[in-house]
């Protein structure tokens, strides 16, 4: 589904990034309570349809997953892609 697209966690900005033909998609969060908030998730028009916002946010979850967070999806698209892989509802 997707290409070969490398996530990088931008620790100072809180996002996760990938750039694909010079387009940068993110996935925002902002830490509270010990939880990671997903705010915003952006990829350009250009690139969408190529499954980089999933792999932004798998990989995101993953993350949070591995340092014991929780997750807060006030992020829309997070918020769907929670409901429709339960694999991630645990993290909620």
């Amino acid at each position: 589904m997707f290409e070969s697209v490398t996530v990088t966690h931008n620790v100072a900005a809180h996002r996760y990034e990938a750039v694909v033909d010079g387009h940068r998609s993110i996935c925002e969060y902002e830490l509270a309570d010990g939880k990671m908030v997903f705010t915003h998730t952006l990829v350009p028009p250009e690139l969408r349809g190529r499954g980089i916002a999933e792999k932004l946010v798998r990989t995101a979850l993953a993350e949070a997953r591995a340092a014991g967070r929780k997750v807060v999806p006030q992020c829309s698209y997070v918020a769907r892609f929670i409901e429709r892989h339960k694999e991630f509802a645990d993290l909620l």
